[in-house]
């Protein structure tokens, strides 16, 4: 399978040397894009598999998947050009999707498909799961260091410099976290759509100075029992919003994807 990365920023680098490393048999990485499309450039030169560096609408033209690591400002104009040609894609920013639709839409009449890979979140088989009887609730609660929130709207007028407490900066639908906090809560728009969807999932988000991981703690109740999913993420050091299981889960994602054994929901 070729693959595609849009995105040279932490992740999209992380994935794209692993790859490089042949951590995934099957899969081949052959194209890169960003919109610093020198900076891909001379990212490219640094691996053996030698992918070519071009921009976004040369694409889908090169790959069998795109992946999505640009960011949420980014997922609507990638989603479009992959799926506009029949070729599937990968996000990662997945909130972007709960209010694109019309993707979804599109893929379906392109034959192609969006997957929404775990990211930084665990339990989303058990949810998809439950989800098929009765579920009562679904509630979310993340717990960030102050910088790791530095930029989010959902931030803006909290000296978070200042923080020496535990403080709520949002609590409510996961719709409107997402927009709030784009970069830090893809995993609730994840839990989300493997659930009770956007609007029945809450979310309460903590600036926590007693926290050195991204800290995320979810509590599902219904006919099938009660689930508590609970994770400590190690941020990394280039960009503390982002864990570093996220990478991982894109690799293991796409070894599923080859694989002629797969597990979970």
């Amino acid at each position: 399978m070729n693959v595609g990365i849009v995105g040279m920023g932490t992740i999209g680098r992380t994935v794209a040397r692993e790859l490089d490393r042949e951590r995934v048999p099957g899969i081949r990485l052959s194209a890169l894009s960003s919109r610093d499309l020198p900076k891909a450039r001379a990212f490219a030169t640094t691996l053996a598999s030698a992918p070519r560096s071009v921009p976004l609408a040369e694409m889908p033209a090169l790959c069998d998947l795109v992946i999505e690591a640009a960011g949420a400002e980014a997922v609507g104009s990638v989603a479009e050009t992959a799926l506009a040609a029949g070729v599937s894609i990968m996000v990662l920013s997945c909130g972007v999707l709960l209010e694109r639709q019309d993707l979804v839409e599109m893929a379906r009449q392109k034959g192609a498909v969006i997957h929404v890979p775990s990211g930084a979140i665990i339990g989303l088989d058990g949810l998809r799961g439950a989800a098929m009887g009765q579920v009562k609730e679904v509630v979310m609660i993340t717990r960030k260091p102050p910088r790791g929130l530095a930029g989010a709207p959902g931030a803006a007028g909290v000296d978070l410099d200042a923080v020496t407490t535990p403080t709520l900066l949002y609590e409510g639908p996961v719709t409107e976290a997402v927009k709030l906090f784009p970069a830090n809560v893809n995993v609730a728009a994840a839990v989300s759509m493997a659930g009770v969807g956007p609007l029945r999932t809450s979310i309460r988000v903590f600036a926590d100075p007693g926290v050195t991981r991204n800290t995320h703690q979810v509590v599902a109740e219904g006919e099938f029992g009660r689930m508590e999913l609970h994770i400590e993420n190690v941020p990394t050091e280039e960009n503390p919003r982002t864990g570093r299981l996220t990478a991982l889960s894109v690799l293991a994602y796409l070894k599923q994807m080859v694989s002629p054994l797969r597990l979970g929901v």
